[in-house]
């Protein structure tokens, strides 16, 4: 087994603008206007779709040689269901998405069983796919409180 465990840190910006970091690199997360926020940065639910979008195209790119799937172009389009209502808390509804979409773009002249078995692989390997259809434990290991 090779565990590897990747870190993250998010801290509170100004107003619901929060800035995230992980190995050096940083990204930007704020609600659209609508939601109360500056709309300086996507949202964490659309920067959930992009993580996946972009996990399933690193698992294309990093395969596409080995099944002999010659990637011209490649790209992920993504829309989820979100009834905001959950994170208002103005009913019971979940929070989360209830339903997430992709359509792969692929650009090939690569026999048409290779692409659909380098489509098989992103679905079957993409880590972040996997967490979102199967449960993960979330852990609240501690919490620090600083005056």
């Amino acid at each position: 087994m090779s565990l590897c465990t990747f870190k993250a840190t998010v801290r509170k910006k100004e107003g619901l603008k929060v800035e995230g970091e992980s190995r050096g690199f940083k990204v930007i997360a704020d609600e659209p206007e609508s939601l109360g926020g500056t709309n300086t940065g996507m949202n964490p639910v659309e920067m959930l779709l992009c993580s996946l979008g972009a996990c399933q195209t690193i698992v294309a790119a990093s395969f596409a040689k080995k099944l002999r799937v010659e990637l011209e172009d490649f790209w992920v389009d993504l829309e989820g269901d979100l009834d905001t209502d959950g994170f208002m808390g103005v009913s019971d509804v979940r929070p989360g998405y209830s339903n997430i979409r992709f359509n792969f773009h692929i650009k090939s002249n690569s026999p048409e069983k290779n692409i659909k078995e380098l489509v098989e692989l992103i679905e079957k390997r993409c880590p972040v796919g996997d967490t979102l259809a199967n449960l993960v434990k979330l852990e609240n290991a501690k919490i620090t409180i600083e005056k």
